[in-house]
């Protein structure tokens, strides 16, 4: 790409994002009138829906009960808690709830990144482009899941869900009456059929303001299938053509004037902005069944992120010295899979990555706790070399591959030889907002590590070199846990807390330097299993004071309020169940640094994201990426989970090395959801605060007042970075190029008189190649703004469906200031095979009859499936509906096709069956049988199907059968 071509195209990307609102879809997040649908709103319905229904139906297989009524008042809790086989009182959403966010986040942005793109939103009658999208998004999809990257998946079906949606908004589709989804669009192989022919006029003007009637009588009459027009810059249009409508699209102001689209009840065709929102939920509600079928539904609802575990990660040294932390981890995370295997306690999943010099991984991620079991078994403690190893590599794999929100915990006792990474790190650590704990062994007392009297260097790590563990853990809100490698087990507790299922910060403090100071936190009713973490040099001393006011101090390891242990720097303060209700103190005296956590178990929790505004008088927002601008407002949606009768009072970010609390305005958007902007925040290290009421549903005339603190900081910047992808799609073997902007702001504002030069440096976890400027330099005259290039080339034997993050990073001359953008790409290669598996009945026998006793008889069905000669081949058959028995065969066919031949038998107590056939691409097939009660056998021969098997060797099938069903067949 041109330089001219980047600094244009990043023009019409600042452009769009100072407009008024969305330019042409349903509003992407937010509607404060309450009366328009958003695609949030149409992504999360679906999502609650289809993952109720799959529940429904495991629940129904496996015998149990399942009462929650699937309509439009669903939250996810009411879905989680339903779909939970166990009652529990302590329930946690957040993985849930974030994997939808992800999803809705992901669709908002389609307005940014393509909002000039027809194909992505269907407009100038672009049906044939718009589907080629969805086709290939869902095609990404299927095979993120199939390699496990649930991650990846998300945001590409979020992508795809956007241009579904907007098909019904912005096409004549529910204007012809229709009030179901129209499948065609997730139907590769079949035909876009009664489109309008480019020469074929479909409106008419509209009368004033009134546009109900402008698309033409015989379009409607004819059924032709017709879009807007739309265009930012030009009112140019084929003659007699609709247009998209409102203020940005000049195209309407030409004939016909008006336009079509129902974004929000106010657009064109408002009136119908309702009934086309419900048939978007009922579309993506039908594409989300198409990738369930495709990928099973467990694995359907890993991609939803239905669990109420987090995942179970460890990044381990496996040099010389680290046997004995070696086997610690095996021995915590064996006790943390046996007791936890096979309940909802479970971790969802399991992540490993060895490092040492000169490598690191491979990265394992699984679901099998045997598989994990066996590979952290073969971990070796061998070599090393010099001292330092590659530990933020390895830890830049797990941050990538672990869903947000995870907890990582890494062991080494070893300085990091790739410390470059360190921005690289805080930047991903900060955008999946996971929390990073290490455990040090051996670190020395000193400031630096000395020689032996052999000139030696032992392998413990000085204080220095531990300084770059603890700043990444307090940017996480993890703990930097340091102790003598005989005392590791007395502190892997930590570890098991964290596995608990629906674990909440209340409340965490970092101070270095140390000061003796007093900490205030409220414990609310919700809590169970509390716990205090405090880390600090051997002589801080501390004093806990309950709500009732009573007191405990360190000298006492058993007391009123808490029993507590110590090793290494940690103390452990596990909290008496009795009197925790209210405001609790606890008072540090040491002049080292210190930190202080309290956590517990809760279904009340908070999941955050920053957003940016679009402003204007229809003005959304859309995820940010990167961090907020020192001096400048920020925006956060912030969502509580857990109770329907929350009370949000009060948002706050706090920095407490200054100290400094800036308060937010709240704005609730309904379910649980709250807009909080905060202005003027100034330059600092914040955490997110949030206090408020619990009325409890069942005693409304008591209140509990609570509070939670977001694990992440936010790091607020001078420095801006802008970047802008054509295509998160990247196929094997192809480069793509990233253009980005770097600015200095003054005040969140670009100071266009600025000028300097900034460190560029660009990091993918995949170790693709890649290339990227040293440094941007803003000259005099440029606006305050400097562009540069970015260069990703992905492997031509990159697997479809693989992942890539890529981190970009500006820092300043002086080093004291960095902003990034964090970009996900997925491998996906050209989509060759859109023809699903299909499927030729063979025969039906049966015995069955109209007598009571249906367990005495079995009723057979036989039938092929093919892929045909072009096909990827089939990658499995799955029974979606009987209980029967199923057994498969391959042979070839006459014409060279592999031919997989089914034979299921039943009771006749179970007289239905569906099969389902899934090719490599994710295309499925479907096949029915349906036996019937009947009185009378008719004798019926099917004609012989020869083909020919591997071996070359002839098969002959051939049945007579005495009918007594009747057997229909179809394809999805």
């Amino acid at each position: 790409m041109t330089a001219r071509r980047t600094v244009v195209l990043l023009m019409v990307v600042v452009l769009l994002l100072c407009l008024p609102g969305p330019l042409q879809s349903f509003q992407p997040l937010f509607t404060f009138d309450g009366s328009s649908t958003t695609h949030r709103h149409i992504t999360q319905m679906a999502a609650l829906r289809k993952t109720a229904e799959v529940c429904r139906d495991i629940a129904a297989s496996e015998g149990r009960d399942f009462s929650l009524t699937i309509d439009d008042s669903l939250s996810a809790d009411k879905v989680q808690r339903a779909c939970s086989s166990t009652a529990t009182s302590v329930l946690s959403t957040v993985t849930f709830q974030i994997s939808i966010a992800t999803m809705y986040f992901s669709n908002a942005i389609v307005d940014v990144v393509y909002a000039l793109s027809e194909d992505h939103h269907f407009d100038d009658e672009k049906f044939e482009g718009g589907r080629d999208i969805i086709t290939a998004g869902v095609s990404a999809v299927k095979k993120s899941v199939k390699l496990e990257n649930f991650v990846a998946g998300r945001w590409t079906l979020g992508r795809v869900c956007h241009t579904l949606q907007d098909f019904y908004s912005h096409s004549n589709w529910v204007e012809l009456g229709n009030n179901a989804p129209y499948s065609v669009l997730i139907k590769p192989d079949q035909a876009l059929d009664n489109l309008a022919g480019p020469n074929i006029s479909t409106c008419r003007n509209c009368t004033g303001a009134n546009c109900t009637d402008n698309i033409l009588p015989d379009v409607l009459q004819q059924g032709l299938l017709t879009s807007g027009y739309f265009n930012l810059f030009s009112s140019a249009k084929p003659d007699g053509k609709c247009s998209h409508g409102g203020t940005f699209d000049r195209t309407s102001k030409r004939d016909p004037i008006g336009g079509i689209n129902k974004d929000t009840v106010g657009s064109s065709h408002g009136s119908l902005h309702h009934k086309a929102a419900d048939v978007a939920v009922n579309a993506t509600m039908e594409l989300l069944e198409d990738i369930r079928v495709a990928v099973g539904d467990k694995n359907f609802l890993r991609l939803m992120g239905l669990s109420q575990s987090t995942v179970l990660c460890f990044v381990i040294d496996t040099t010389g010295s680290m046997s004995d932390d070696i086997a610690e981890a095996k021995r915590v995370s064996f006790e943390i899979i046996d007791s936890k295997r096979g309940t909802e306690q479970e971790p969802a999943a399991y992540i490993l990555v060895p490092f040492n010099d000169p490598g690191f991984g491979p990265l394992l991620m699984t679901t099998d706790a045997d598989v994990f079991k066996d590979s952290i078994n073969k971990l070796s403690a061998s070599g090393g070399g010099d001292v330092p190893e590659l530990c933020l590599s390895g830890l830049q794999l797990a941050l990538t591959a672990a869903p947000s929100a995870s907890e990582i915990f890494v062991f080494t006792d070893a300085p990091a030889k790739d410390a470059y990474l360190k921005n690289t790190i805080t930047a991903l650590i900060e955008s999946t907002k996971s929390v990073v704990t290490f455990m040090l062994t051996d670190v020395l007392a000193s400031r630096r590590r000395r020689r032996s009297a052999w000139g030696l260097v032992p392998r413990a790590m000085s204080q220095s070199d531990a300084q770059l563990y603890r700043d990444l853990a307090r940017a996480s809100g993890g703990q930097t846990i340091e102790v003598t490698k005989t005392d590791l087990s007395a502190v892997t507790s930590v570890i098991e807390d964290s596995s608990s299922s629906a674990m909440v910060t209340v409340f965490q403090i970092v101070k270095n330097p140390g000061t003796p100071d007093n900490f205030h936190f409220t414990l609310d009713d919700s809590l169970r299993n509390i716990t205090v973490y405090i880390t600090g040099a051997s002589s801080l001393t501390f004093n806990l004071t309950g709500s009732t006011g009573e007191s405990q101090n360190s000298s006492q390891s058993s007391g009123p309020l808490a029993s507590f242990t110590t090793a290494g720097n940690l103390r452990r303060l596990s909290i008496n169940t009795s009197n925790q209700t209210g405001l609790w103190q606890i008072s540090i005296n040491s002049n080292n640094p210190y930190s202080v956590k309290v956590t517990g178990q809760s279904s009340v929790n908070i999941v955050y994201n920053l957003v940016e505004a679009h402003e204007g008088a229809h003005g959304d927002f859309s995820l940010k990426e990167g961090r907020p601008l020192s001096g400048g407002n920020a925006s956060i949606l912030v969502s509580v989970t857990g109770s329907d009768t929350i009370n949000v009072t009060e948002v706050s970010l706090f920095d407490s090395s200054v100290p400094t609390e800036v308060n937010g305005s709240i704005q609730s958007v309904g379910s649980g959801n709250y807009l909080v902007t905060f202005s003027g925040v100034p330059a600092g290290d914040f955490v997110l605060i949030l206090k408020g009421e619990d009325i409890n549903s069942t005693s409304r005339s008591t209140s509990s007042t609570f509070q939670r603190q977001a694990s992440t900081q936010i790091k607020t910047t001078s420095i801006s970075v802008t970047t802008q992808v054509n295509n998160t799609n990247i196929e094997p073997g192809s480069t793509v190029s990233i253009p980005f902007i770097v600015a200095t702001t003054t005040n969140g504002v670009v100071n266009d008189s600025a000028t300097g030069t900034f460190t560029v440096q660009a990091n993918n976890d995949r170790s693709y190649a890649s290339t990227s400027p040293s440094t941007v330099t803003i000259e005099a005259g440029s606006g305050g703004k400097a562009n540069g290039t970015i260069t990703l080339t992905v492997p031509a034997s990159a697997a479809s469906g693989t992942d890539v993050t890529l981190t970009i990073e500006a820092q300043n001359a002086a080093a004291t200031d960095i902003n990034y953008a964090v970009l996900r790409f997925s491998v996906t290669a050209k989509v060759t095979d859109v023809t699903r598996p299909v499927c030729q009945i063979v025969s039906t026998s049966e015995n069955c009859s109209s007598s009571s006793l249906c367990g005495s008889s079995q009723w057979e069905f036989i039938a092929n499936f093919t892929d045909g000669i072009n096909g990827t081949g089939i990658d499995g058959i799955t029974v979606r509906q009987g209980n029967g028995t199923l057994n498969t065969s391959t042979v070839a066919g006459a014409g060279g096709e592999n031919i997989t031949v089914v034979t299921y038998n039943a009771s006749c107590c179970s007289p239905n069956v569906e099969l389902t056939a899934v090719d490599r691409e994710g295309n499925v097939g479907t096949c029915v049988g349906q036996a019937r009660e009947s009185t009378t056998a008719v004798p019926l021969t099917t004609a012989a199907v020869n083909t020919t098997s591997t071996g070359g060797h002839a098969l002959g099938i051939s049945h007579f059968v005495w009918v007594t069903v009747v057997v229909s067949a179809f394809w999805k």
